[in-house]
């Protein structure tokens, strides 16, 4: 590495938040800028580790100590190349994946990991601002067609890569704009719209074709595709979320996360919501059930949005402080995680059931009966630990069992797997010739750099596929001589 000691001169630094009263006015992302001179020094406390872990704690592989040297070294342009190499959409994952990279940094066995996620955004910003991402169509056309089912991370991924090696390629997405969860998951404060805009805008640029308000299955059929594609490739995500049945559950004012999140995100983007639909905080007592990233999303969402009250309830036990000893180094450690959320206000529990609700005459809730429990797998409620908390708003964000399989999924035919899930073969085909699956449809509900690494995986094996039943090249010549 370039400073071989720097690990041992550099403590590991991160950008700073923006106050926490300032960035609840807005819907700005949270973090200030941070330095190029710090960049670079966090760069160099990457080690000469011998075995990068890195390379395998990263679901796309990146090739992190390269552009960590490359960084500290001043060669910019050099290090967006590699790290391009590996990744689409380094802006996205620099900026809302929680980095299993780091978790499995050699440093970060007896001191804090190098900042690799930082460096990963550090470096396509820069690219940015200097001109070097451009649009980059491909030389030649196979004359292949692919229709891209979903444009989330996965579908984007699998369209840029396909478009690059030749093929037509049309993205079909369910909503008005394109982007998926992007889009209508993440909050502004994680991901500004505009990241993805100018990703869409070199896609296009590339010869991608963008198709909205696009349900396959519903509005459009699903003979369109199979009757006019080589190949098909499904990036639905996994959109089926955990309900809660427990008594009460169909009292007004009970909304799953992913009615409540898409709402705001529309009106950052301009939007009007219909008032007897939309969903808001302002003013109320908000209870969200579940712990995880989207709890955490709708956390922050809703202090944004000025409520009385704010708790988030998690059925699982405290997590430790520090990695705990059943997740040794290199694994995804269990520990507390504490998000730019929690910084910001409301009452976070564990151990904690929802038992019912209770409304009032017009059906409304106003309460959720709780109890605390015992460690799982049992969950066995305390005796005398029951409690009862005054609510208005309740958001269930739990987690989500898969695909919705009305719809394409029923109609295409496809088999599914003992979760739920698109069922696929070596090589991401479904159990239909030519139909693909990839991303969180396949694998269930994950991170967005999974999602990145198994578009591009079924792009490679979608392009193989249409390689491998194209006509031999002397035949082709032969045909047109």
């Amino acid at each position: 590495m370039g400073k071989v000691t720097g690990f041992l001169e550099i403590e590991r630094e991160q950008p700073a938040r923006r106050k926490v009263k300032e960035r609840l006015q807005d819907w700005f992302e949270i973090y200030e800028p941070f330095g190029e001179e710090k960049q670079r020094e966090q760069g160099a406390r990457c080690m000469d580790c011998g075995v990068p872990f890195c390379h395998t704690g990263c679901p796309v592989n990146n090739l992190i100590p390269d552009w960590n040297d490359l960084v500290y070294n001043g060669r910019w342009e050099a290090a967006i190349r590699r790290l391009h190499s590996t990744n689409n959409f380094p802006e996205f994952t620099g900026r809302i994946c929680p980095a299993p990279c780091e978790a499995a940094c050699v440093l970060a066995i007896s001191q804090p990991a190098v900042s690799i996620k930082l460096i990963e955004r550090s470096i396509v910003e820069r690219a940015w601002e200097e001109g070097w991402i451009h649009p980059e169509p491909p030389e030649h056309n196979t004359g292949k067609r692919v229709a891209v089912v979903g444009s989330g991370p996965a579908g984007l991924a699998a369209a840029q890569q396909l478009r690059r090696a030749g093929h037509s390629v049309t993205v079909y997405e369910k909503n008005d704009r394109i982007g998926g969860l992007l889009r209508y998951g993440i909050p502004n404060f994680k991901l500004e719209k505009r990241v993805l805009d100018r990703r869409i805008e070199q896609m296009r640029a590339e010869g991608v074709t963008f198709v909205t308000n696009s349900n396959v299955g519903v509005n459009v059929s699903v003979d369109t595709l199979t009757g006019h594609y080589d190949a098909i490739l499904l990036c639905g995500g996994s959109e089926q979320p955990r309900n809660l049945n427990i008594p009460g559950r169909e009292l007004n004012g009970i909304h799953f996360a992913m009615e409540f999140l898409p709402q705001q995100n529309r009106r950052c983007e301009g939007d009007l919501v219909d008032p007897s639909i939309a969903i808001l905080a302002e003013g109320k007592r908000v209870v969200i059930i579940g712990g995880g990233d989207t709890g955490a999303d709708c956390l922050g969402t809703s202090l944004r949005q000025r409520p009385l009250s704010v708790h988030q309830f998690e059925i699982m036990p405290r997590p430790p402080e520090q990695r705990a000893a059943s997740t040794p180094w290199p694994l995804w450690p269990l520990q507390l995680r504490t998000e730019s959320s929690h910084e910001e206000g409301g009452i976070r529990d564990w151990s904690v059931n929802s038992v019912k609700f209770t409304g009032d005459e017009n059906g409304n809730v106003k309460q959720l009966h709780l109890v605390r429990v015992g460690p799982p797998p049992s969950f066995e409620p305390i005796p005398g630990s029951e409690f009862t908390l005054d609510v208005d708003l309740v958001l269930l964000a739990m987690g989500f069992l898969g695909p919705i399989r009305s719809g394409m999924i029923e109609q295409l035919g496809l088999a599914l797997d003992n979760r739920g899930n698109v069922a696929t073969k070596d090589g991401y085909m479904t159990s239909v010739d030519g139909i693909f699956a990839a991303g969180d449809m396949r694998r269930g509900q994950s991170l967005v750099v999974w999602a990145i690494s198994e578009g591009r995986k079924a792009a490679a094996a979608i392009d193989s596929y249409l390689a491998a039943k194209a006509e031999p090249l002397a035949q082709r010549h032969h045909a047109l001589a």
